[in-house]
């Protein structure tokens, strides 16, 4: 019984990593669109393209 437990154990830990990581890929997905669409919208800024979206 308790082997049947361990293995189950392990089954739900890794479903649990493996569904982490697919949010973290659409999380990262979701950041790189933002940075592309904040890359692209700087040019139409107030001080002609030189002005910055991000304070870093």
């Amino acid at each position: 019984m308790v082997p049947l437990l361990l293995v189950l154990l392990i089954v739900l830990i890794l479903f649990g990593a493996g569904f982490a990581v697919k949010i973290l890929w659409w999380i990262a997905l979701a950041a790189l669109v933002l940075w592309l669409l904040g890359f692209i919208a700087r040019g139409t800024g107030p001080s002609g393209g030189r002005s910055r979206w991000y304070r870093w």
